[in-house]
Order: structure tokens, then C-alpha cells, then sequence
């Protein structure tokens, strides 16, 4: 490698740096490889990138990057037999991917008490163009409440196995293909009846689903691959942390890509460049501005995974990147085979520094896709290319043929690119067929009319909005099982526990008194008196509320599953009840003429005005509350009132490590989610991911709302308040 500070005789600049000599043996576990003109180490790369010229040494790094190609598929023994499997060639064309939240709002309506698959991907299409494919996600950051499995979720669905076939045939018949989750790390919660792979094979079966995403997989194992071939249901496997073990390649036809170095210089995605029929579907869940992402992936002639419910917080795509998203896809899509070329190219050579494209070529026509990585316009020519009798050139991003000079023998083109803007350009040999040539053009036409650049590319959270609850008839004193809670002044200090998300706008929930979303929360509030349950509704009580009331669920699936003929269990009677949706709290409440607390007044009932830690003082007491469960399998909770060492200062027990408790509901466009309260006796191990406790009073959790057959846990139950 010459040396970038070297200088040629009578020249005062450096020497731009060649790759001519540059070996790719090193990049055997990386995601993406090196660039040309800029090696490893290049000691200008924050002070300058400007003396990078991809063009001096683009020719000669791509051929020795093709000599590491072929020998790198050797020594990985590849064989791409199912990338010629006509089941699996759908992948090739997956541009536009979306990880759904099965909670979202858009795809299943908790009133109605249905799935709404064609107003979820009809909101997707107007936004950016729709998808390709989508995988349903169910599981994640709710599993851990309880000892349900990851297959467990899926059960639990609205309708259960029938709902998601119903679901996933919704998708196929809008052309979506559907991918299911896997995980390894569910290991703490009840053990399946079978292993993963035959779980998931049977699981694909029952719902008709065409692909595996694995997640936190770093390619996804061939036992999956082979467990649905034995059943008569090929799948697409998409890991989604991409690919360690490189063989994996041969049976992973797809996968997602993280983290694109955002240089000057785009990356090559190497699986991509080691065999062009992977389809990558590129993945940045907490971006805000996605213009390097889009600038990535259409460089590459990849897919995109357009993730916006991020485990219940809305990071929606701002009206400049979607609407770049719709116009990458569109070309994407119409010209999929090229997009898979065995012989695609990096780093053609453009006539303006900071331009970078690739060409994607196919018999008799050609497409080069292009991005300018400056913050300003770049104007006039941009490519020199060889030309050909009768050869059409068509700006295909603005929907317009180019009239080239022509010099010599070759067509040089001109054409604007906006700032960090996009730009392809078609080559058309004479003959060649031109059918859906001109819809195209006209398509892209019309959409140019909008400069990407007058679309906003500022980002909004979603506002939340506190359900109601309605005061009650006021009791001047507790009634039976109740105490007394005087008025008071409080600091509410809490914040929310999430595993992800960080401390970013839109993360946890928005209490009425804040502009937005936030993780951590504080409020002086002036506590009206009440009174609250002493302890837990038990089982005992709510019998009683079903008998008096008969009561049944419109959704009845796993309402009170651990009674058995409409009673509890024997000895069962003074546990708290458990497997009760908040409609369903709510709905003992108002017979009881209660109601479910504020969240601040549970707060506040359990930890006084000195802002202790724990009901019962500042420092844990094994004492004070129940035996945790560390096993598989949920065991029975505690009767209420047998840890009197962990009330509260007004005498209220049982409100941390028992059952977690049902308070507030948040809801906003997309997403609706309960604040549970007090933490719960059960803790699986084996895992970070799994629901996490929330102990402490200035701790609470959030919980995912969907409909009631998945909500209700073994894990959460409730207490009631009436205002004084």
C-alpha cells in the first residue's frame, strides 16, 4: 500500500492512496469490506476525507476483490443450490421488509376484537410503498411475565392457531410474504414438548408462514432449514444478527445487515458481493435520520427493513426518508433481476467527487444506481459510459430519457442529484424489450415533481394519551378490606424499566403533564384521600363477582386458566386472582363499585412521602415479601397476607414481589400498554430479555397490550381504589 503521506516530485499535495496492493484475507468476519482509496487506518479519516479518490484505485481493487470472491467461496465450500430452488426465489425480490409488533394497533383492533391486516399494510403503502414481506413478532419484551414459551405466545394469539393462519393468509393475499420468530435464549420459561426446529416446523405448517427470522442468530442453524424441508414447507431462514459461521451462506438465502460504516465512501455489504441472490434486508430500528441507510442499500442493490413499532415505541420513518424508501423500492422491484446480477459493480466511475454507483448489468440493458454523499446538489455530467448504435439512456430516478454527448466511443450523461440525494440511470440496447419501461418513467416522473428536500426530515415521537377512569361514589370511610389513604403532598419520582430503547424521546410512557414519552419521570402532585385494597383481589372475592354477576369475556381464552370449573382450585381461595386482562379488572371494579388506582396513587400508598425505596424501608428484606420461583414452571403465589414485614406506612400489603398489578393504560396511534405495578414472585433465568422486574417504587413496568386471550398472565393481578 503506497503511503498516503508520500509525495511526488514537484507536487505539494499528498499522494491519494491506491489499493492495488491491498489483500481482503482479513475481512473473513466482518460484515462489510474495505473501501477503495481509503485503507484501513487511513490516517485522514476525520480530517480528511477529501483526499479520497475512489476512482484511482477503483479498477484495480474490484479485480482483486473478485479474486478474493472466488477464492472465499472455495474455502467456505459453497454450493447455491437453494438459491436456485424456485420455493426460495422470493427472497431475491424482498426490497422492503417490516418487523411487526403483533401489538400494533394498525394490525389487530382491541375493540373490534380483530385482525386488520389490509389497514396495516394499507398505511405502509401510503407512506412509503408497502412491503415485501413482513414478520409478525410476538413475542419480545413481554415474554418473562410468566412462564409462557415463545411458541406459548404465538398460541395465545386472538383466535389462536386459526387468528394467525387467518392473519397470515390476509397478508399472502396483498402478494406479503410472512416470517415467524425464533430465539435461543428462551430457556428460563416452560420447556416445549419439542426442540426449537421441529417447533417452528410445525408452527410454518399450521399457519401457512414462509420464512424463520432468528433472532440474535448469527445465521440461523441448518437443523431449522432441514426440519420445514421434512414437512413439506420450505422456508426462507433470515437471521438477524447476519452471518458468522460464512457456510451458513448456503442455507441462510437471506439475512439483515447493522451498522454500515457512515464514511464518505459506501461500503460493499459482503454477502451481498460473495453471492449477488442473497437479499440483505439492512436494519437500523432507532435511526432518525435514514439517509445513510437508503444511500447503503441502494448503492448495494439491497433490501430495507422499514421498522417502525420498536418493541411498542414508535420510531416512524420522517416524510423525506420514506418517501426515498418508495422511490428505491419501486425501482428495486422493477428491476429485481438486475438487482441480483452475478456481475455487479462497485464503484463505477463517476465524473464528480463524493458520487459514487454501481452497476447492476443483464442482457440488454443495464442499470447504475447512484448516491451523492455531499449536503449539496451535484449538477451536469455525471457518467461516462462506453455507448453502442441504437443504445437508450433513461434517467430512471426522474422518469426522463437522457439525451447523452456523445464523445467518442462513449455516452457521457448528465443529470442532477440532490443533496445526499439518489439517482439511477437505465441503458436500454436497441432491441431490447421495453415492456413496463414507459409505466415507470411516468411513475417516477410524478413522484420527482417533489424534491426529496422540500419533505421534512425532522422526526416527531407519538403522543400518548392516558385512558380515563372514572371517580367512583365517594365513601367518607374505607369500606370492608380497604384503608384509608390521606391527602397528601407527593413527589411521584419513577421511571420506566424497558431492556432497550435507552433514554430517547418516545421510550416508556407520557403522563398528562409532559410534552412527550420520556424513561424517567418526576412530579410534585397534590394526592387527593382515598382508600385501597389492604391486600390483592383474591380468588375467593372474584367468584364471588362471576357468580353475582355472570360475567363471561367476549374473548374467553385463558380467562381465570387456573380455575377449574369456574371455581379455584381447593386451598386456592385467598391467592390473589391471576389471568385476568385489565378489561377484566375493570370490569370487578365497577361491580364492586371500585375502580383500578392511578398509578401514583399505588405509588403513593405504597411508599409514603419519605420517597423510600420499598414499602417497608430503603434496604430488600427476604422477608417481606414472597419466595421467588426460579423454575421453568410457575408455581402457586402466596395467599395474600402472609408477609405483614412489607407494608407500606399506611399498612397496605402485598405490593411488591407477590403479582404484578394492574394500574394506568397508555394508547397512541400505533400502540397500547399497561403500567404494571410492584414486580412479581416468579423470575426466569437464563436470560436478560426476559419482562424485568421493577422492585423498587421509583421503578415500573410496561407491558405490551394486544387483546385480552394474550394479555392476562399467571403473573399479574390487581387491586381496587374508592375515592374518599
Amino acid at each position: 500500500m503506497t503511503d498516503p503521506h508520500e509525495t511526488l516530485p514537484g507536487d505539494d499535495e499528498p499522494r491519494r492512496a491506491v489499493a492495488t496492493e491491498y489483500k481482503f484475507s482479513h475481512v473473513t468476519t466482518q460484515r462489510y469490506l474495505p473501501t477503495p482509496g481509503k485503507p484501513p487506518g487511513w490516517p485522514f479519516a476525520e480530517i480528511g476525507h477529501w483526499m479520497v479518490d475512489a476512482n484511482a484505485s477503483a479498477d484495480d481493487w474490484v479485480a482483486e476483490l473478485r479474486d478474493w470472491r472466488r477464492e472465499h467461496l472455495v474455502r467456505i465450500g459453497f454450493d447455491d443450490a437453494n438459491y436456485r430452488r424456485p420455493e426460495l426465489q422470493w427472497a431475491r425480490s424482498n426490497f422492503v421488509h417490516a418487523q411487526m409488533m403483533v401489538e400494533d394497533r394498525f394490525f389487530f383492533d382491541p375493540e373490534a376484537g380483530r385482525y386488520t391486516v389490509d389497514r396495516y399494510l394499507d398505511d405502509l403503502e401510503a407512506r412509503f410503498g408497502g412491503i415485501d414481506s413482513v414478520l409478525v413478532w410476538f413475542v419480545y419484551p413481554n415474554i418473562g411475565i410468566d412462564d409462557r414459551n415463545k411458541s406459548d405466545l404465538a398460541l395465545d394469539l386472538p383466535g389462536g392457531i386459526d387468528g394467525l393462519r387467518g392473519a397470515v393468509d390476509a397478508f399472502h393475499r396483498r402478494g406479503v410474504k410472512v416470517f415467524l420468530p425464533t430465539m435461543p435464549w428462551d430457556h428460563g420459561t416452560r420447556p416445549p414438548e419439542h426442540n426449537d426446529w421441529d417447533t417452528m416446523a410445525r408452527l410454518v405448517v399450521a399457519v401457512g408462514a414462509d420464512g424463520i427470522n432468528g433472532d440474535t442468530y448469527n445465521g440461523v442453524p441448518r437443523a431449522f432449514f432441514d426440519a420445514c424441508d421434512a414437512v413439506g414447507r420450505p422456508v426462507v431462514l433470515q437471521p438477524e444478527s447476519t452471518i458468522s459461521a460464512e457456510e451458513q451462506l448456503i442455507w441462510n438465502v437471506q439475512s439483515w445487515g447493522k451498522k454500515a460504516p457512515n464514511e464518505v465512501v459506501p461500503p460493499v455489504a459482503k454477502f451481498k458481493w460473495l453471492e449477488p441472490r442473497h437479499m440483505i434486508n439492512y436494519e437500523n430500528r432507532w435511526g432518525r435520520d435514514r439517509n445513510h441507510d437508503l444511500q447503503y442499500i441502494f448503492f448495494n442493490g439491497i433490501g430495507y427493513n422499514a421498522w417502525e413499532n420498536v418493541w411498542g415505541i414508535w420510531n416512524q420513518l420522517t416524510d423525506r426518508d420514506a418517501e426515498s424508501l418508495r422511490r428505491i423500492a419501486t425501482i428495486e422491484r422493477a428491476f429485481a433481476p438486475l438487482m441480483t446480477s452475478m456481475d455487479w459493480r462497485p464503484y463505477e466511475k463517476t465524473l464528480q467527487r463524493g458520487v459514487f454507483a454501481s452497476r447492476f448489468p443483464g442482457e440488454g440493458r443495464s442499470l447504475w444506481t447512484l448516491v451523492n454523499r455531499h449536503e449539496y446538489a451535484i449538477d451536469g455530467e455525471q457518467l461516462r459510459l462506453p455507448h453502442a448504435q441504437g443504445r437508450r439512456w433513461f434517467d430512471a430516478w426522474n422518469g426522463i430519457e437522457l439525451q447523452p454527448r456523445i464523445d467518442g466511443d462513449d455516452a457521457v450523461l448528465s443529470f442532477a442529484l440532490e443533496p445526499r440525494g439518489f439517482g439511477a440511470v437505465l441503458a436500454l440496447d436497441a432491441g431490447t424489450p421495453e415492456d413496463g419501461i414507459d409505466e415507470l418513467l411516468g411513475v417516477m416522473r410524478e413522484r420527482a415533481r417533489a424534491p426529496l428536500q422540500s419533505l421534512s426530515s425532522t422526526w416527531h415521537s407519538l403522543p400518548q394519551t392516558l385512558v380515563e377512569i372514572s371517580a367512583t361514589p365517594p365513601c367518607a370511610t374505607p369500606p370492608e378490606g380497604m384503608l384509608a389513604i390521606p391527602a397528601g403532598d407527593f413527589d411521584f419520582v419513577v421511571g420506566g424499566v424497558e431492556i432497550e430503547g435507552q433514554t430517547w424521546e418516545g421510550n416508556d410512557v407520557q403522563y398528562p403533564w409532559e410534552p412527550n414519552a420520556r424513561r424517567f419521570h418526576r412530579r410534585r402532585m397534590a394526592i387527593p384521600a382515598f382508600h385501597i385494597d389492604r391486600h390483592p383481589v383474591t380468588n375467593a372475592q372474584f367468584r364471588r363477582f362471576i357468580e353475582s354477576s355472570g360475567y363471561a369475556p367476549r374473548d374467553p381464552h385463558n380467562f381465570l386458566r387456573h380455575w377449574r370449573d369456574r371455581a379455584p382450585l381447593p386451598g386456592w381461595g385467598d391467592k390473589p386472582v391471576t389471568w385476568v386482562g385489565i378489561e377484566d379488572a375493570r370490569a370487578y371494579a365497577a361491580w364492586a363499585g371500585k375502580r383500578l388506582p392511578r398509578e401514583w396513587e399505588w405509588q403513593y400508598a405504597a411508599q409514603g412521602t419519605d420517597g423510600r425505596a420499598y414499602p417497608w424501608g430503603n434496604d430488600w428484606r427476604d422477608d417481606a415479601v414472597p419466595v421467588p420461583c426460579r423454575e421453568r414452571h410457575l408455581h402457586a403465589p402466596d395467599d395474600v397476607g402472609l408477609h405483614p414485614r412489607g407494608a407500606s406506612p399506611f399498612g397496605v400489603q402485598d405490593l411488591v414481589g407477590h403479582v404484578w398489578q394492574w394500574t394506568d393504560e397508555y394508547h397512541d396511534a400505533h400502540t397500547r400498554a399497561a403500567v404494571l405495578r410492584g414486580g412479581s414472585y416468579y423470575r426466569p433465568q437464563t436470560s436478560h430479555w426476559y419482562f424485568p422486574q421493577a422492585y423498587r417504587l421509583d421503578q415500573h413496568g410496561k407491558y405490551l397490550l394486544m387483546a385480552p386471550s394474550k394479555d392476562r398472565s399467571g403473573c399479574i393481578g390487581f387491586r381496587c381504589v374508592v375515592d374518599a
